[in-house]
């Protein structure tokens, strides 16, 4: 079986955006009298559409949160990106050199994902095949915006691999019938509940050539798949 289209998440697996918005939004909180740890912030935020998780935060804070709170987020989160943001360490080796066409698919707007990539030089590997959640309609874990990628490049879903680092970004892969990688860098804590939603998890962007050898059938098995260098 080869692997007919790689489809990437963009936070957190090709720009290390979701720690600067982490910081973002503890600063933000704290202003409202909310405290929060590093660990709680980015899990709050991980693969996770912004009103579902401002919902949730204003009902922590007495009155709920200020009616820009979302505005002024976004706007302060840009600024972190512009002054620290950086691609995830080796993965513009993977895209320079891996030979399965590829995509990304991200439940962030389209500006920000072209922002993101922008500012880290990877812009210009995606072209159009850029897949934002509010262009479809659709935000992981539902598996429209993977099965929308897969229709857009004319790829089968059982064909295609996911690289994800979020529990909803794994449920919507495995729920759109396709491989899911799990990107779990050393100290993130992630890999566990990754595995058990249903990912193969890996620690280093250096491991993804390999992994796409493989991919996990219906029964838990793994079977190889045609070697990249032999087409």
């Amino acid at each position: 079986m080869d692997v007919e289209l790689l489809v990437f998440d963009c936070d957190g697996v090709l720009v290390d955006s979701e720690r600067l918005s982490a910081l973002v939004l503890r600063e933000m909180a704290a202003e409202l009298g909310l405290a929060l740890t590093a660990a709680d912030a980015l899990e709050r935020l991980r693969g996770r559409k912004v009103a579902d998780w401002v919902a949730e935060l204003a009902a922590l804070i007495p009155g709920g949160l200020p009616a820009d709170f979302t505005e002024r987020f976004r706007a302060r989160t840009a600024e972190a990106f512009d002054a620290h943001l950086t691609e995830i360490p080796g993965v513009r080796r993977v895209l320079d050199t891996v030979e399965v066409p590829y995509c990304v698919a991200s439940s962030a707007p389209l500006a920000k994902i072209r922002h993101t990539l922008g500012i880290t030089g990877l812009l210009p590997y995606f072209g159009d095949r850029i897949h934002s959640a509010y262009e479809v309609g659709s935000w992981k874990p539902d598996p429209g915006l993977f099965r929308h990628a897969a229709r857009h490049a004319g790829a089968a879903p059982e064909r295609c691999v996911v690289v994800e680092d979020s529990l909803p970004g794994v449920r919507a892969g495995v729920a759109a019938g396709m491989a899911v990688l799990g990107y779990a860098p050393p100290g993130s804590g992630t890999a566990p509940v990754l595995a058990e939603a249903g990912a193969r998890t890996f620690t280093a962007m250096s491991e993804l050539p390999l992994l796409l050898h493989r991919v996990r059938e219906p029964g838990g098995t793994v079977r190889p798949l045609t070697p990249l260098h032999a087409r």
